[in-house]
């Protein structure tokens, strides 16, 4: 964990601290940079990937990380918008198109991502603590094409993995209000040489 930069504030999360915690301190640090104001997005892309079935070794210990990581962030980002998302405003979770069906090989990941999705569908439900009229949605891709990715799959087909700069592309429309699916839509991510589309799933 470590700031970026670029941004115009960052809070550093430890994560050695318990869930609550975490929510605690970055509940606090968000209301000391924003104040009363209210933002248009609250946009988790926090993730990662462990594998692993039920007779893996590091079995228990994957799952706990990908908890953390996916669904943790992901509670939290809707503690922020509760607080600090304005009137119709987006929320977006990060799922995974694997995820909508049985991960055998990567449990831990199945079930984190699942939750994500479980997550999506009740906060764009009535009386879920969000502001009137938000719009919350989880993507689903398949593969991102990040530099990592590109380490440890050397020979991929990378044409058929999704941009960030898609990603980055389709929040901004979506926090514009052009071409938002219904809240609560799990939105998959298919690329197919080069050129991705949005599919509901």
């Amino acid at each position: 964990m470590k700031e970026m930069e670029e941004a115009d504030a960052s809070i550093v999360v430890e994560p050695s601290e318990n869930w609550t915690a975490q929510e605690t301190q970055v509940l606090s640090k968000v209301k000391e940079v924003l104040g009363d104001e209210k933002v248009e997005a609250i946009i988790n892309v926090a993730g990662g990937w462990a594998g692993g079935h039920a007779g893996s070794k590091d079995f228990i210990a994957n799952a706990d990380l990908m908890w953390r990581q996916s669904v943790w962030s992901s509670c939290i980002s809707a503690a922020i918008a509760a607080k600090h998302l304005k009137e119709g405003g987006v929320v977006t979770l990060p799922g995974a198109k694997a995820a909508t069906a049985g991960t055998p090989g990567m449990i831990g990941y199945g079930i984190a991502k699942a939750a994500i999705h479980q997550l999506t569908q009740s906060l764009a439900a009535p009386n879920s603590g969000l502001p009137a009229n938000s719009f919350v949605a989880s993507i689903l891709p398949i593969t991102l094409d990040t530099p990592m990715n590109r380490k440890w799959m050397p020979d991929a087909d990378t044409s058929s993995w999704t941009s960030l700069e898609y990603i980055a592309d389709l929040f901004l429309r979506w926090s514009k209000n052009e071409g938002r699916p219904a809240s609560g839509s799990l939105v998959g991510l298919v690329t197919k040489n080069g050129q991705t589309e949005t599919v509901i799933v």
